[in-house]
Parts: structure tokens; sequence; C-alpha cells
């Protein structure tokens, strides 16, 4: 009640509250019908008053306690004709003795004031209208509900085929993260190791994609190849103070500081100098990193992924070892909608492995235990077994069946033959990569040269098989083109091989 006269002098529009201020009323008391001098001010269009009591600290999201005049009337115990009369001469005349209020915002009278002047000095205070408090409340539970039915694991394998055991790793330690099971003082911390072309790239791609909306900017890639040699550090963080290029900063700072909780992959880290790795423990084990200009960029949130193709050949033999059973129930179980496949998530490798082939090798390389000790998950990628060979053959074949599709209007077709021929072309150290190139080699050159001989309707259905050349002397099984009719009848196309440089 000694706080009353900020609501006479604002009320009355006679004089500014500096001096009451200046005696330590509080800016946010209420009127004991509920609302702040902030408020009167705002429905008043008092700009100097709204500035005063902003500076002065007043909460520029504190809500109205006052409803109307007759509930306002029963809940305080106080005459509706008091309560009318209070609200009038110390807020305002002009609002309606029946509508609510309660929880109205300084902005939202700056609104009902029609007073824009007002809406912005309440906005750049850190003004959060209601109405997006509620969207955001509203958006974080959709988004908790949409994890809830649809988790990450499923998400991430409807893009990487296997790596089923990865994908679970990963996952696992983000859900920690994502609901607060986590040391808030370290980022989140992966070593991805396995052969090229295996998947370890594309699952930090979305990983990133899953975190971040702008995928572009919470993505960072850095190859780190780039960074073999010790003067090549300055590249990674920026020159200090009188070298070249001080004032243009670091690679990795300067996109750090755009996006300090984005998802930073580190390709081939075990190219990178060993003092560049001294850089990436303080950032993994503190948090945060001091650029060239001593400037420190706070990262904790981040999410920092490697990969390395240390120990490649150790996991490869040992996960085809360990697939040998797996896949002969495998071939057994196979339909031929590749549905019922066998999981790599079956396949496990021992901690006995783990700690006494693995760990060894990195420690040989790496040199430092802290380094490996920062490291939060270490995710072992197995080279593919023949179900998901065959699923990534096929994914292949659909994306040039588009293409047919698209830009020539032909019907690509092909039948389960067709993928176990094309699967023997993987090569366990190139990965993916080598059934993409199996495919382009014997399938894309085929339709581009019978395209190239216009042997190729406009509009046509065109089916891929398996023949081979001669059977009776056991020649290894050609691909074939055949032009399907509408009657379903058949033609094989003729395609020349194309002239030597001698003819």
């Amino acid at each position: 009640e000694s706080a009353s006269p900020i609501f006479t002098a604002l009320g009355s529009l006679l004089l500014l509250p500096v001096r009451l201020l200046e005696e330590g009323v509080d800016p946010n008391h209420r009127h004991r019908l509920g609302w702040t001098a902030l408020m009167v001010a705002a429905m008043n269009r008092q700009h100097s008053v709204i500035k005063v009591l902003l500076d002065a600290g007043a909460d520029p999201n504190a809500g109205d306690e006052f409803n109307n005049v007759y509930d306002t009337s029963r809940e305080k115990g106080i005459h509706s004709l008091e309560v009318l009369v209070s609200r009038e001469d110390e807020f305002s005349s002009r609002l309606s003795s029946r509508a609510g209020f309660r929880g109205c915002s300084a902005l939202h009278y700056a609104t009902l004031a029609d007073d824009p002047r007002s809406v912005r000095m309440l906005l750049e205070a850190g003004t959060m209208p209601v109405c997006l408090t509620y969207f955001q409340e509203a958006q974080a539970r959709r988004e908790a509900e949409e994890r809830r039915k649809f988790p990450l694991e499923r998400r991430l394998k409807e893009h990487i085929i296997g790596q089923e055991g990865a994908i679970n790793t990963v996952a696992s330690a983000i859900r920690r993260k994502e609901n607060g099971w986590y040391d808030e003082e370290h980022p989140l911390v992966f070593l991805f190791l396995g052969s090229s072309g295996i998947g370890k790239t594309e699952l930090a791609k979305q990983v990133a994609r899953y975190m971040h909306k702008d995928v572009k900017k919470g993505f960072i890639r850095m190859d780190m190849s780039e960074f073999q040699e010790k003067h090549e550090v300055a590249k990674f963080i920026g020159s200090p103070p009188g070298y070249v290029g001080h004032e243009e900063g670091g690679q990795l700072t300067k996109l750090l500081r755009a996006c300090p909780n984005a998802v930073v992959l580190f390709d081939e880290v075990d190219k990178a100098h060993p003092d560049v790795l001294t850089i990436m423990l303080q950032l993994f084990d503190e948090g945060r990193l001091t650029d060239g200009k001593g400037k420190t960029i706070e990262c904790k949130d981040a999410i920092f992924i490697m990969t390395s193709n240390v120990a490649s050949d150790e996991i490869a033999e040992h996960g085809m070892q360990l697939r040998q059973e797996a896949e002969e129930v495998s071939r057994r179980k196979l339909a031929d909608n590749l549905e019922d496949v066998q999981k790599s998530g079956d396949v496990k490798i021992s901690r006995q492995f783990k700690d006494n082939v693995i760990r060894p090798i990195l420690k040989a390389h790496f040199r430092r235990d802290e380094f490996l000790g920062r490291i939060n998950e270490i995710v072992y990628f197995l080279p593919f077994c023949h179900s998901e060979l065959l699923q990534l053959v096929s994914k292949e074949l659909s994306f040039w069946a588009k293409k047919a599709k698209q830009r020539h209007d032909i019907t690509l077709q092909w039948d389960r033959p067709v993928l176990d021929l094309l699967a023997g072309g993987y090569n366990m150290h190139y990965g993916a990569r080598s059934i993409k190139h199996e495919v382009e080699r014997r399938v894309v050159n085929q339709l581009a040269a019978a395209y190239e001989q216009e042997l190729l309707p406009k509009g046509c259905t065109l089916r891929l098989s398996v023949q081979s050349e001669d059977p009776t002397e056991h020649s290894a099984p050609n691909l074939r083109l055949e032009v399907v009719g509408e009657d379903r009848s058949s033609r094989t196309l003729d395609i020349r091989p194309p002239l030597s440089p001698e003819h």
C-alpha cells in the first residue's frame, strides 16, 4: 500500500514515478486489484514512463491479475462500484467492465491502446507475447509427442541402410541429451569407425537434420586432411595477432560462433596434426574454444562427430566373421520384396574385441589417453550383409528409374536375379560406393548407349534381366535390356559397342 502513489501518479498522468523509484519502490509492485504500473503506462501511451519503468527493471512479461469488475469484486470482497471506480480512475476508463483481462501483459494493453511506439518499446525490452508463449509450449508438446511416436532410430533407418547397431548407439546418446540426462558441462562426442562408404558421414548429416531445422547452418563439416601440417592450426582457429589472416578468423571458430550448438563433423580425424588434436581436446573437455583473436566461444551444447578409417580392416574382417552365420539365415529368410531381412543389429561386436584389438590400435595412433577418454561413444560400422546389399542395389536402381521417367518418360523394371548379380560388385573397402559404381557400369552405361543409338521409343517400358552368354561354357552372367510391349511381349535391344579409337 505504500506504493499506491505510483498508481495515483500514473492514473492521473500528472508526474513521472522517477522519485518514487529512487526512493526504492518496486517497479513490479502490483495495485491491490492486480495490475502493474507498466500496464497503466502502456494503456495510457506514456512512453517516457514506460522507459523509466523498464530501465528500473519492470517485468514486461508480467500478467494482469485483474479479471473483470464483477469477478474481481467477488474475489477481493470489495463492492463492484468501488472496483469500477478504481479501475477507471487509476487504470483506464476506456475498457469494458465486463471483459476479462486476467493474464494480459503490458503489450496487450499497448495494442488495445493502438500505440505502435509502446508496442515496439516493449518488444525490444524482451516481451514474450502470450500467444507466442502458448505457441512455443504447444510446439514443444507436439515435438515431444512426435519423438515418442516416431523415434530417432526409425527416422535414421529411413535414410541409412544397415548399421543398426551404430544407429541405436547414436540415437540413445542423443535421447539422453534431449531429455536432460547428460553432463551439461561437456559436449557430446562420438568417434565413428569403419571402412569408407559405409554410412559414417551420412549418419552425421541425418543427426544434424534431426537436431536443426536450418541444416546448412547447423551442420559443420571439417575435412581434417586439410590440417595435416603444424602451421595449418591457424586455419582451424585463426591466426594470432600480427600474422597474416588474423582478421579473417579460423574456419571452425567462425562457423561455431554462428551456431554454437551445431553438429560438427571432423572427417578423417586420424589425418590431423597432433597440435590440432590438442585444440580438439580442449574443445571436448571444456566445451569452449579460444580463437586467434583471444575470444572464447562456448559450445557445450554442440555435438562433435569424428570419423576415422583407423582399424577399419580389423573391424571389417571381424564383422564378416560375425555375419557368416547370420548370412545363411538371411539367405533362407529373404523374401522377394526385401521385407523379411536379417537385422544387422543382431550382430554385435564383443567387448573383448573392442578392448583387446581396437583400443590398442587407437591408442597407438592418437597416443593420448585423455583424448580417447573424452569420447562418449565409439561407434562401429560393419560391412554390409547380403540382404543389405540387395537393398542398396534396389535403392540405386530406383534412383535411376526415377531419372529415366523424369528425363525421358521411360519406365525401368527389374527382377530379383538382377539384384543378386549387381550385389556381387560389392567391395568391402569401398562400401556403398562400389554398388553405385557397379550399377553405373553395368546398367546406366547400357541405357546411355541405347539412348544414343535411338533404340528407346519414347514412353517405352524397359526390363532388366539376367542372361548367361553361353550356359554350356559356364560364362559369367550378363545384364540385358528388353523393351516390353503393351501385350507383355519383349524384344531384346541390340546395343552396339562403342567404336574403338582405331576405328
